[in-house]
């Protein structure tokens, strides 16, 4: 059986490995959430800094990165092209999944995707009952507040976690959980238990439960009802639909289509 030789760039990397350093200094600078300097930049991706000036110049190049006065890189204009693209691809492969969701539900059906500290609405489908609630698409949540949000956090790694708790957990209602303790033995049940709700926390008499979508977790997948509609006794049965349809999404790579 030959031996397949993996492609080369004229660096004499394998593309593979050149890719993966790239996409890594990309996600560093968005978890940065500012300009970060060569120096800091190897020592967060764990990349030599002769391998982050490689990448850096080539993405700064192309617009993918800008470089500032101080030598320092930030994300650059030519990644917001791209990104409404995917937000505009993203809304439309899922919504036909959401339809499902909220026909066999009741209740509007949301997707939400995490965009540094705050989980971002990408797609939703309302239910029938007039409800001028906040998951319009495109509209920027907490995360220790809102059932996707929670969905989301849990699925990061502890250090990430860390970062973003220390932006803050600002009180949203009288039922937000603001302390950082009880937040992360909440978030030890949202793994645990496989999805997360949201008891008026985030917006009063307004309830939600969210499950994750992907696997390594990609996004997160939400019904959202007015108080009362949504009682610990039906959680079981929606969060059981939840799930069917979140991983018909993810292992189908479509929607569900009954």
């Amino acid at each position: 059986m030959p031996v397949t030789e993996p492609v080369v760039t004229t660096s004499g990397e394998p593309s593979v490995r050149t890719t993966g350093r790239t996409l890594r200094v990309l996600e560093t600078l968005a978890a940065a959430g500012g300009s970060l300097g060569l120096r800091e930049l190897s020592r967060r991706t764990g990349l030599p800094i002769a391998t982050i000036h490689r990448v850096a110049a080539t993405l700064d190049e192309l617009g993918y990165v800008r470089r500032e006065n101080d030598r320092c890189y930030a994300l650059g204009p030519s990644l917001m092209q791209l990104g409404e693209a995917a937000a505009s691809q993203l809304t439309e492969w899922a919504k036909p999944s959401l339809r499902v969701l909220a026909e066999r539900t009741g209740e509007s059906a949301n997707l939400a995707i995490l965009e540094r500290d705050r989980a971002v609405y990408v797609a939703h489908v309302p239910s029938r009952y007039a409800m001028g609630m906040f998951t319009g698409v495109g509209r920027h949540v907490f995360l220790h507040s809102t059932a996707v949000g929670k969905v989301l956090l849990a699925g990061q790694k502890q250090d990430v976690v860390d970062d973003i708790l220390r932006t803050g957990l600002p009180r949203q209602t009288p039922r937000t959980i603001v302390d950082e303790r009880k937040l992360r033995a909440h978030l030890d049940t949202v793994r645990e238990r496989g999805f997360a709700t949201d008891d008026g926390e985030h917006e009063p008499g307004v309830c939600c439960i969210a499950v994750p979508v992907g696997a390594p977790l990609r996004a997160a997948m939400s019904v959202t009802a007015l108080h009362g509609r949504l009682p610990t006794s039906r959680q079981t049965a929606v969060v059981n639909i939840l799930h069917e349809i979140a991983e018909r999404l993810t292992l189908g790579g479509g929607p569900a289509c009954c």
